[in-house]
């Protein structure tokens, strides 16, 4: 794993004094601020320093407006697995897995989630016992744009308001991330995966999740939409059978993370051998 819970992380999640302060800076919604510099044409400044630390090639930095502009940057054409039977990862990040258990609850750092929690709806969350809930923690170095794991039908988006905090595994050890932060989700009807819920939710700074398709028709690879600034996640809940990962992902993701990228190939659907 890279560089897990940083300085900032380790302070505001692993020690009270951060706590203190941490809760006062949701209260004072200061990451709205933080987030309208970083909207102007004041922060392109950061945006050098920024490629440098997290080793992203950025040739032409002076041809953003504003670091958010360059955050939220597209890469045209990215290749994806098109093979149709082939689970994808929807985007670049650290995938971790997790059975969704009796009461459609899945265990994080000995924490449990309720899935009904998560989606503000028990009935849609009951239809996943027994199931896979697939975790992919984005980094500020990665990609944050998404897109579609398989062709199918889109259900209508979902946006829950909520707060921001970081998704670093120490934030996630100390407070319920996923059920409290700013999300959106959406039921996806899959061609060769049935019924699949995905999730996009916020982290510090993360003013924004931007999912312009209101429904209707997709298609694998096709981009389902961006977050706007800082690390943040994706939530895919499968339900029973409808996909085994790989060995070798499957060894690193239970129990801890696997690195992948976006449109790697990471499974197959369940009737596949």
């Amino acid at each position: 794993m890279s560089g897990p819970n940083n300085g900032a992380v380790r302070f505001f999640y692993g020690t009270a004094a951060g706590r203190l302060c941490l809760q006062a800076l949701l209260a004072a919604h200061a990451d709205r601020l933080w987030a309208a510099v970083l909207h102007t044409r004041l922060s392109r400044c950061l945006i050098g320093p920024y490629a440098r630390r997290h080793g992203i090639l950025c040739p032409n930095a002076a041809a953003y407006g504003s670091f958010a502009d360059f955050f939220a940057r597209e890469i045209p054409h990215l290749p994806f697995d098109a093979a149709p039977e082939r689970l994808i990862s929807p985007c670049d990040g650290w995938l971790s897995v997790h059975s969704i258990q009796p009461g459609s609850c899945f265990s994080i750092k000995n924490s449990l989630y309720k899935i009904g929690d998560i989606l503000q709806d028990e009935a849609l969350a009951g239809q996943f016992t027994g199931g896979q809930c697939l975790i992919f923690r984005l980094c500020p170095s990665d990609y944050h744009h998404y897109c579609y794991i398989d062709d199918g039908y889109q259900g209508e988006n979902h946006p829950i308001a909520g707060t921001l905090h970081s998704v670093q595994p120490l934030a996630c050890e100390t407070v319920p991330v996923y059920a409290q932060n700013r999300r959106s989700w959406t039921l996806l009807h899959t061609r060769h995966f049935g019924p699949v819920v995905q999730a996009e939710i916020g982290a510090l700074a993360v003013g924004g999740i931007v999912n312009p398709h209101p429904g209707g028709p997709v298609y694998k690879g096709q981009e389902k939409g961006h977050f706007t600034l800082c690390g943040s996640t994706i939530v895919l809940l499968l339900q029973p059978g409808a996909a085994h990962l790989l060995p070798r992902i499957l060894a690193e993701a239970e129990g801890g993370e696997a690195r992948v990228a976006f449109g790697q190939w990471i499974g197959l659907a369940g009737d596949q051998p």
